[in-house]
């Protein structure tokens, strides 16, 4: 069956696409590509963000954001599994093994969607003590918990949203990558001002168009993975034990590597809920712009992901140091382009979303002065996919601990101390600026060993 799957155009792509050619092209082609996806998947928050920011209630605007930034969590989850995933099937297709690759994708599928649907189930139960852990009290906390009580159920169709996604960027389908995400942004344009404004249902409204554009962006992922490029084998039992254990051995670093984002956020979530709702209000809308804004670097560390794996399972190591070489470039680039953009459209950011002096004055903060970190912040992400794939997972989950569970609280109790509201950005801002700088120096230091080695 996989051999005559490799006779389609489809399949000859999979046979290792990232063994050839330029790697800053490929570099530059899968990360844009998947920042056009992955833009539109958090499209779907940030238009909910926004519409809801239209009918003028703090308190709305405050339970979407601590909300959001509890399933930002649950989405992290999802993308450490579909690492680990990106890392083996890429492998396998980098030593020819593409029948193999089918079987590890199905066994990862299954896991991810096992374990999504019992962690939504778990925080849909407990979505109210959660949320006031998180800082959310009065209206904020009743339209949270409502909130929650639409969109979790729906977690695992994200979930496996993203994981046929990734399969795709593994073998170097970047446009239906795309199209597999951007589904789901494209159902919510339509349907947040019609659900939120139009028909009044607010809060319930963007809950209801969030689990519509999961649904569609899952059924577009399945198709493209299944139908098109048999990419996914008929899940079993033996299959499951045979991969298990080497699944987990990236998987679960990843996932705890991944998670440690969504908790730094908590806690400066926390730490900002102090300063009011409008102070709340605007680091909703940095955190959106955040993930929207910055979509080629999120998708950047997918994207290296795939290539440093095919040439990983190639022993190429040569090609890895490049490869993480212009990812490093790329991230620098994209940075400076994005944050001279925000900084000039930092007034009507604020200005869109009705965003009262104190929220203002948070967005324009972020989009002057901390966005500049992010250059650290994606250093970070293309160090943690260096080491996914080259077999140290637990140095990416360090470096990402250090940042988020051992700097950010200090940092934040410190500089808050001194500038209030304001000094939250700069504590997530000098964070990411010290992990990043160590993980990159560490993961060009294990990458130059690897090139000793083996060449």
């Amino acid at each position: 069956m996989g051999e005559e799957a490799d006779r389609t155009p489809a399949g000859r792509e999979a046979q290792g696409k990232f063994l050839t050619g330029s790697l800053m092209r490929h570099v530059v082609t899968m990360s844009l590509a998947g920042a056009l996806g992955l833009s539109f998947t958090f499209l779907v928050d940030f238009l909910a963000l926004f519409w809801i920011s239209r009918r003028g209630i703090e308190a709305e605007m405050a339970a979407v954001g601590i909300a959001g930034t509890i399933q930002f969590g649950m989405i992290s989850l999802g993308v450490g599994m579909m690492i680990g995933a990106v890392a083996l099937v890429s492998r396998a297709i980098g030593m020819g093994e593409r029948p193999q690759a089918r079987r590890i994708a199905a066994t990862a599928m299954v896991l991810t969607l096992a374990v999504q649907a019992a962690v939504s189930l778990g925080l849909w139960v407990f979505r109210a003590p959660v949320l006031i852990a998180s800082g959310a009290t009065g209206e904020a906390l009743v339209l949270g918990e409502r909130f929650l009580a639409i969109t979790l159920p729906s977690m695992p169709l994200i979930a496996a949203g993203i994981m046929c996604a990734s399969l795709l960027r593994a073998v170097g389908d970047a446009w239906r990558s795309m199209a597999v995400t951007m589904t789901g942004g494209a159902i919510a344009v339509v349907l947040d001002p019609v659900l939120i404004v139009w028909m009044g249902w607010g809060t319930d409204g963007a809950g209801w168009s969030i689990v519509v554009a999961r649904v569609a962006m899952a059924a577009a992922g399945l198709w493209f993975a299944l139908e098109v490029h048999d990419l996914v084998a008929r899940p079993n039992l033996p299959d499951l034990r045979t991969f298990l254990r080497p699944y987990a051995a990236i998987a679960l670093p990843a996932v705890a590597t991944q998670v440690s984002t969504p908790f730094g956020n908590w806690i400066l979530t926390r730490a900002i809920a102090a300063h009011g709702e409008g102070a709340v209000a605007g680091w909703s809308v940095v955190m959106r712009l955040t993930i929207l804004a910055f979509g080629g670097i999120f998708a950047l560390a997918g994207a290296i992901g795939g290539i440093i794996g095919q040439n990983f399972g190639a022993r190429r190591p040569d090609r890895v140091a490049e490869a993480f070489n212009a990812a490093l470039i790329f991230c620098a680039a994209y940075t400076l382009v994005t944050w001279a953009l925000m900084a000039a459209l930092s007034r009507p950011i604020a200005t869109a979303f009705n965003l009262p002096p104190d929220g203002a004055a948070i967005v324009g903060l972020f989009t002057h002065w901390a966005v500049g970190a992010f250059v650290f912040t994606g250093a970070l992400f293309v160090a943690n996919a260096a080491f996914n794939n080259l077999g140290r997972p637990l140095v990416s989950t360090g470096a990402n601990w250090l940042r988020d569970g051992v700097l950010m609280y200090p940092l934040a109790a410190l500089f808050s101390a001194g500038l209030g509201a304001a000094g939250i950005l700069w504590a997530n801002a000098a964070a990411n600026v010290l992990a990043g700088l160590l993980a990159a120096v560490l993961a060009r230091r294990h990458i130059r060993a690897l090139c000793a080695a083996w060449l």
